[in-house]
């Protein structure tokens, strides 16, 4: 044996075991454990290579650890299906814009056709008008290519997974399928479309360099442009050409956003002036056979066909410069655009073009006052104007365009290109040359010049709202908006009311408001010029400034008005008979109850300029409006037309043309209520409050309520306010049980003109001590801001009932109002500053029956001892009508005064069952009534006269025989049970 030595020591290899015997029995567990959770396949690549000596780990075990800390969204099978028909399966999304286009829009939603990947878009203003526009697209589509919609797939969002769009599925017959909450990619099909919709958007507004707020009309040229391009997912075919079997016609096409110069009318011009204006290109009209051409000096579209185009400039880019940021409110995501914006917050944003004061290349080198741009931040949207018109009861479905655009907002559809001129058979479509429905309906240069309007119901677009959302899209769903995001790129500035007219012309906004109003005069062809005749009443022309606001208070845009002085008509001359469709608080309460009883939807609509629309019988003459002379005739006058807000015969002209228009539409007209309207045509019913130019409209389906709006817009400019939320000043509010009506923002202005915001509450309006009469104490100083605040506070009780009585006993003493009844009124404003929050509540409930009850306070005017009574009326348990009145005549009992507020009460419950009677809701039992006089019940009941009740008038006796027939019954109530002693009596 041989050993090498190095030194003194002998080197020894000894033998070791690679592990100790201990761990041979360690579990794939344990290790899994050790490693820190890896996965499977590295516990065997580990057990391979001799690192850890274990079995074989069981792919079948989970570790629970590792599901809290590592599971991930599990892998999406490639979808198999696929369609053989169009419409087989519908798809549908909802995009949020953070900046709102000049049309005031904040959405859009998509449907896409997943056969012939045709696509449509509509611009929106709230994201609850999605379940109007898919009533009107399914009609179409059903009209259209004779097809039914099989299937529906969209996002979990609000506006989708609904009851409405649950029942309108289950009842037609379609597959209503939603996505999982935060997983987008279930409906992978329209969100790459939307991004490919944007990718389209943006370059068309980064090449034309236009604002931000143009993006709906850009989303017009891409939604045309996508669905005219081959696609290698239908072979190379376009989803035109699949969907109505034709090869698209690309030679009318330009490019987005150059200069063009579109041919003025010879009729609207004299022989000197040019024939054409500088124009930027925006698209393709519905409605039309021509282009878009947006007239930069007045801010109005024009429609034409004959048009020239520089494809090569773009007036744009003079006046807007974009940066690297301003399309990225284009992305899936909040990006960079809000970060970029948030932190050059001091610096005016790029959302509307900068115009310099100098003028606008390439626009018109002569303008009038009335077109001449402004220095502004904001670029206002185009004026617009309608004028086609159609007709039939039913929703006309020739087009997308007739989809009703946006319920909120007033956008028309943005369809797909050559709809609008298809014929109904989808084989044998017309030619291409047509495309996306702007989102406004134009107005020309000229009153000659065509205009364009979308047949369904469409709304007047929103003035940006002074505290906006910015909600983003990420690619986990859609999240609540970030409230520090709340005041960007859409606060819009709330000039002061102007003194006079020369004030508002130098102010922008209220130039633009005065500009909006003269042109739809304008359009409307209001009056002709004509010189003046000799010895003729010629009457000024005023223009009034006001706010218009939201129903919690907030500025919504500015509002000029331009009316006649009606003051200075002549009876007999130029006016003759007046009247103003005002529909009764009770009618529009009692319309209400039965609405909810019925779960009918409930829509407000507002009538634009609805004066205008009435034609006068009489000659009138009116100076020209102040700031809009014409300069070729400054002395002519104008001849009017059409009505004219101010006149004394305008209320009557309007409510005249509207009437014969809904008695056309088989309407009939209310005796019981000139302003209430009533439908009926088998089981379709439906229900119309006319209050001047304000509307609610109730109706049995959702369809009728559609084709009632669209043949109303079809006639007169109509604004879509949808469901009803604000209507005169009353805030109505939605809950689980029905509708609450309240005042809230009326009151606090009650309480702002009588200088008492800070004022104590106080618990009663009226207190405990005598009634004030007539001479009491000293004169009031200022009996205007008297007769003011009390007549303010007699409109507060449509909804305050409470307060009734005391608003009576002030309205008493108007004529000559003294200190003492000023502090009466006060002590009304103190409880009212305490109670903001009281208002109506009305429910569902039975309205088979009637239940009154009645009360007086016998001598209880201390000037002239007559009594005061009062009465409320429910039907069912909704309170629709009450009343507290002084008595005119003299009472020598008690029971004399009961039994006159009797005769008044059933002389109310007569006429709400003869307006129940024409709403086809009769009522077959007799009206209770509910007295704590049984004086006044014996009366109601005995015909036999009495030495006490001989001098009662023989009209107040008209209860017995309504008693007698079995119609009313006059019972007892305890007074501690009387809800009237509430009303009219002093309370405690």
């Amino acid at each position: 044996m041989r050993c090498d030595s190095h030194g003194d020591l002998y080197p020894f290899s000894p033998s070791y075991n690679n592990q100790p015997s201990s761990f041979a029995a360690i579990s794939p567990q344990i290790w899994h454990d050790r490693l820190g959770h890896p996965g499977a396949p590295i516990l065997d690549l580990l057990r391979k290579n001799k690192g850890i000596d274990c079995k074989n780990h069981s792919s079948s075990s989970i570790c629970s650890s590792c599901v809290f800390g590592k599971q991930t969204k599990l892998p999406f099978i490639s979808s198999s299906s696929s369609t053989t028909m169009p419409f087989d399966i519908l798809h549908s999304d909802l995009w949020t814009s953070p900046v709102l286009s000049s049309a005031g829009h904040r959405y859009y939603v998509l449907f896409l056709d997943d056969f012939s990947k045709y696509l449509w878009t509509f611009p929106l203003g709230r994201k609850s008008d999605v379940y109007d526009i898919f009533l009107a697209f399914k009609a179409h589509i059903s009209t259209q290519f004779e097809r039914n919609i099989k299937n529906v797939q969209c996002d979990n969002g609000r506006e989708f997974d609904n009851n409405s769009f649950w029942d309108f599925c289950t009842k037609h017959g379609m597959s209503f399928r939603l996505s999982c909450p935060h997983t987008s990619s279930q409906n992978g099909k329209a969100e790459r479309k939307i991004r490919s919709i944007n990718n389209v958007t943006r370059t068309l507004l980064a090449h034309a360099s236009l604002p931000p707020s143009f993006w709906h009309h850009a989303l017009q040229m891409a939604t045309y442009l996508l669905n005219v391009l081959p696609s290698k997912l239908l072979h190379n075919k376009s989803p035109i050409e699949v969907l109505y079997q034709r090869f698209p016609s690309y030679d009318h096409l330009r490019v987005f956003g150059c200069l063009c110069f579109p041919l003025i009318p010879s009729t609207t011009i004299n022989k000197l002036q040019p024939r054409s204006t500088p124009c930027v290109f925006l698209g393709y009209p519905t409605n039309h056979r021509g282009y878009k051409c947006y007239d930069m000096s007045s801010r109005k579209i024009i429609i034409c066909r004959h048009v020239l185009f520089n494809e090569h400039t773009f007036p744009f880019a003079s006046v807007h410069n974009p940066t690297s940021h301003t399309y990225d409110f284009l992305d899936d995501g909040l990006s960079s655009y809000v970060i970029h914006h948030m932190q050059q917050s001091t610096t005016p944003t790029s959302d509307q073009p900068i115009y310099p004061n100098g003028p606008i290349p390439h626009t018109a080198q002569q303008q009038s006052p009335t077109s001449s741009p402004s220095p502004r931040h904001n670029q206002p949207p185009p004026a617009t104007q309608t004028c086609v018109r159609q007709r039939g009861l039913a929703p006309p479905t020739a087009s997308p365009a007739g989809l009703p655009a946006d319920a909120g907002t007033g956008g028309a559809s943005v369809a797909g290109p050559g709809v609008a001129d298809q014929p109904v058979s989808p084989s044998s479509p017309s030619p291409s040359l047509s495309g996306p429905l702007p989102t406004q309906s134009p107005i020309s240069s000229s009153p000659s010049a065509q205009t364009q309007q979308a047949p369904f119901p469409t709304n007047s677009p929103p003035i940006p709202s002074s505290q906006p959302r910015v909600v983003t899209r990420s690619q986990h769903g859609i999240f609540k908006p970030n409230p520090k995001y709340a005041n960007l790129h859409t606060t819009v500035d709330r000039s002061p009311l102007p003194r006079n007219p020369i004030d508002a012309l130098r102010d922008p906004n209220w130039k633009m408001a005065m500009d909006d109003e003269f042109d739809a005069l304008i359009k409307n062809k209001t009056w002709e010029l004509v010189p003046r005749p000799p010895n003729v009443n010629v009457i000024r022309s005023m223009w009034i400034f006001t706010h218009k606001v939201k129903a919690n208070g907030d500025f919504e845009r500015h509002k000029a008005r331009l009316v006649g002085d009606g003051k200075t008509q002549q009876v007999g001359i130029d006016c003759g008979e007046t009247f103003s469709p005002v529909v009764k608080p009770a009618t529009i309460r009692t319309v209400l109850s039965l609405s909810l009883s019925k779960a009918w939807s409930i829509h407000q609509l507002d009538v634009k300029n609805a004066f205008l629309h009435g034609q006068l019988q009489e000659i009138v003459y009116m100076h020209q409006p102040v700031g809009y002379r014409d300069r070729t005739y400054p002395d002519y006058v104008c001849l009017l037309r059409k009505s004219l807000y101010g006149l004394k015969q305008a209320p009557r002209a309007w409510y005249k043309r509207f009437a014969d228009y809904m008695l056309s539409l088989g309407f009939t007209n209310s005796r019981m209520d000139n302003s209430l309207f009533i439908y009926r045509h088998g089981s379709d019913m439906a229900y119309l409050l006319l209050y001047v130019d304000d509307i609610i409209l109730t109706a049995s389906s959702d369809a009728l309520r559609c084709s009632i709006m669209a043949r109303l817009n079809s006639e007169f400019a109509m604004k879509d306010l949808g469901p009803l939320n604000y209507f005169l000043g009353i805030a109505v509010t939605r809950h689980k049980g029905g509708l609450f009506l309240s005042q809230r923002k009326y009151a606090e202005e009650i309480i702002d003109r009588a200088g008492m915001s800070s004022c104590k509450p106080s618990q009663t309006p009226v207190d405990t001590k005598p009634k004030v009469g007539a001479i009491t104490s000293a004169h009031f100083d200022d009996p205007t801001l008297y007769r003011s605040l009390a007549g303010a506070l007699q409109y507060l009780t449509f909804t305050r009932p409470d307060i009734s009585y005391a608003v009576q006993q002030v309205c008493l003493h108007m004529h000559d109002p003294r200190v003492d009844h000023m502090s009466a009124l006060k002590r009304i404003i103190r409880y009212v500053q305490g109670t903001l929050d009281f208002g109506l509540h009305l429910y569902p409930s039975s309205i088979s029956s009637l239940v009154a009850y009645t009360d007086a306070d016998w001598g209880g005017c201390p000037d002239t001892r007559r009594s005061t009574s009062g009465y409320c009326v429910f039907l069912g348990d909704n309170l629709i009508s009450w009343s507290s009145k002084r008595q005119p005549t003299l009472s020598k009992s008690s029971a004399e005064a009961e039994y006159r507020g009797v005769a008044n009460v059933v002389s109310e419950s007569c006429w709400i069952r003869n307006l129940l009677l024409e709403l086809h809701c009769p009522i077959k039992k007799a009206t209770l009534v509910y007295c704590d006089n049984v004086s006044a019940i014996y009366l109601s009941g005995n015909p036999v006269q009495h030495q006490r009740t001989k001098h009662i008038e023989m009209d107040i006796h008209f209860v017995r025989e309504k008693v007698a027939r079995g119609e009313v019954r006059v019972l007892h109530v305890p007074s501690r049970y009387q809800i009237m002693t509430l009303i009219i009596t002093t309370q405690t």
